[in-house]
């Protein structure tokens, strides 16, 4: 099942739901107002390509990081049970089924890669800010596989069917969340990396 975020899937009318990325836009113009984000002295590349090698890395970030930040969110409502608040929309989230937008952070290092190719030497796979956020994507790729995707198909299993709070539900609730909250935090860190480019 595919779980499609707001900036993807548009609204009625085919607006889009820039709220979804508008956090990220205000941290950078934060940093480079402050002076953190001035960069590396590299000559940014343009044309077509780069830009559309660009877009989709940082979409890759921001769908992948993003939902597994909603799963967090929606294990976290899933340990008050079937009688919980919003209930029936965690029950539509923990569908059986893969979570394939969550796959998208596998995209953030192969588009990261062809925006080296693509940079016409401005860029580097030794470059600090790149090997600094390869690590990142390690540790955050780790937990995913380790931590939230397995916790996540057990609680798609337990809220498909009797929905029973035992301890081990709400374990799994517990370190899918916290996990998640964990993982926001790499993404931030991530993107002041990439922006600041030390």
């Amino acid at each position: 099942m595919v779980r499609p975020c707001g900036l993807l899937a548009g609204r009625p009318g085919g607006g889009h739901d820039w709220a979804v990325v508008a956090p990220v836009f205000s941290l950078v113009s934060t940093l480079r107002a402050a002076g953190i984000a001035t960069g590396s002295g590299h000559q940014i590349p343009a044309g077509v390509l780069y830009s559309l090698l660009l877009l989709a890395h940082v979409g890759s970030a921001v769908v992948g990081f993003g939902t597994i930040c909603a799963t967090g969110l929606q294990a976290g409502r899933a340990r008050r049970g079937p009688s919980g608040p919003k209930a029936g929309a965690v029950r539509r989230y923990f569908r059986p089924g893969p979570n394939f937008a969550a796959r998208a952070l596998y995209g953030v290092p192969v588009f990261g890669f062809a925006l080296i190719a693509a940079s016409g030497g401005a860029f580097d796979a030794s470059d600090t800010f790149v090997v600094a956020g390869l690590l990142m994507w390690l540790v955050a790729t780790a937990v995913a596989e380790v931590v939230v995707w397995p916790g996540e198909r057990r609680i798609q299993a337990v809220v498909s069917g009797e929905w029973n709070l035992d301890e081990g539900f709400r374990r799994d609730c517990r370190f899918v969340a916290t996990s998640a909250v964990c993982l926001a935090a790499v993404f931030l860190v991530a993107v002041v990396v990439m922006v600041s480019q030390p």
